[in-house]
């Protein structure tokens, strides 16, 4: 992790969260479906529609509209059929980037997506080319000022199952393996301690450098991408700064 905050770079996306509320309930709605369509519409018993309803409830997503989802994943409702997909490839200044999809017309998502990198000066990768560079793990994000006490926290989050936790800046950030995260997730509820970020994602092993002006043209082809009705998520190995999503 190279000593750098992975919360960095998701604090940008939090200031257009309420102005795409809609295309996100619609992307939540989507990982539910396949969540459940993978394992069944109990999230005592599916892990992964457990990380996705408690996604959509983080953002306010209506009942109503979780409990549709669970029923079109498990065919009580109909609802069209979604691939999940996975790109591969390099932004700008050679950055890592990885692209979670999930789409009901494959070849039009693939047409979309490859003009998006070709606009954004950044080229698809074979699968396999950065994945390796990733790791999927849970991650934690608590505001160290509401929440000072470091060995009580890393007490707490390990006892529960947590791999490590570090202080980087003004936050604390506590990693877990994926199936440890609900755990973790839960005894850190029980203690009081709110999260500005708790969330199963990819993490890059290593964080890259990069200069100002390489980071704005990588942040203006990660909020492309994200701007796209089928795009789930967007990761980059990239350090982003907050001078970069300056213009």
């Amino acid at each position: 992790m190279a000593g750098h905050s992975h919360a960095k770079n998701i604090m940008r996306h939090k200031a257009v969260v309420d102005a795409k509320r809609g295309k996100l309930f619609s992307k939540l709605s989507r990982y539910i479906i396949i969540a459940a369509r993978a394992g069944g519409g109990d999230p005592d018993m599916n892990l992964k529609l457990r990380y996705a309803i408690d996604k959509a409830r983080s953002v306010s997503m209506p009942k109503e509209n979780i409990e549709k989802a669970i029923k079109r994943g498990t065919g009580e409702l109909e609802g069209a059929n979604y691939d999940e997909i996975m790109y591969e490839g390099y932004g700008p200044g050679g950055t890592a980037v990885l692209v979670e999809v999930m789409t009901d017309n494959r070849n039009r998502t693939n047409g979309e997506i490859r003009k998006i990198f070709e606009r954004g000066n950044a080229n698809i990768g074979v699968p396999g080319a950065v994945a390796f560079m990733f790791e999927r793990k849970g991650l934690f994000v608590i505001d160290a000022a509401k929440h000072p006490d470091e060995d009580a926290l890393m007490t707490l989050a390990l006892e529960a199952g947590a791999e490590d936790l570090k202080r980087e800046g003004d936050v604390f950030e506590i990693t877990t393996e994926p199936s440890n995260f609900s755990a973790v997730a839960e005894a850190l509820k029980k203690a009081g301690v709110e999260t500005t970020e708790a969330e199963v994602k990819y993490l890059a092993k290593m964080q890259k450098e990069i200069d100002v002006e390489t980071g704005r043209k990588l942040i203006r082809f990660m909020d492309a991408l994200d701007d796209h009705d089928d795009v789930q998520n967007v990761y980059t190995d990239a350090i982003l700064t907050p001078e970069m999503g300056e213009e």
